[in-house]
């Protein structure tokens, strides 16, 4: 599959999380539980669910191969006071490259590593976080669809 890469500047997108400390490895055990208490919070929280997405939301830290802070969490429509693991966290605001992928989950790397590819190529720095925004599941594991985001440095 091949990836366009488009830059833009973005507003910052509002989230309730919870954030977990994790190797990439580690990601797939990590997400649900931690995206049930979101939901669950959502659903006896009146007036911030949204329709938005599914959000994770990657802290990269210095190397490669130490863990990072991922906030998996939801859109929501403003702040909120933290209950239990939920805090109001939000995607930075600023430019961007980004890329949508089309498919099976397995297939997300790819997507990450065009950005990766598109970076290098255009001499671009990233900005220390990145993140992914999870369209509505459907019946079609091969219709999904998950937007890659790349803060850029400035």
């Amino acid at each position: 599959m091949a990836y366009e890469i488009v830059t833009e500047t973005v507003a910052a997108r509002p989230l309730a999380a919870v954030r977990r400390r994790v190797h990439p490895a580690e990601i797939g055990a990590k997400w649900k539980p931690a995206l049930d208490q979101v939901w669950a919070f959502l659903r006896r929280t009146d007036g911030l669910r949204t329709d938005g997405h599914n959000i994770f939301l990657y802290h990269h830290p210095a190397r490669r191969e130490d863990p990072m802070d991922v906030d998996f969490g939801v859109q929501v429509t403003r702040p909120f006071q933290p209950d239990g693991e939920v805090t109001f966290r939000s995607t930075p605001a600023g430019p961007v490259a980004w890329t949508v992928h089309t498919g099976t989950y397995d297939g997300i790397g790819r997507a990450h590593d065009a950005i990766h590819a598109w970076r290098a190529a255009n001499g671009r720095e990233f900005g220390g976080t990145s993140w992914e925004i999870y369209g509505d599941p459907g019946d079609d594991p091969a219709q999904i669809e998950v937007r890659i985001v790349y803060l850029l440095a400035e």
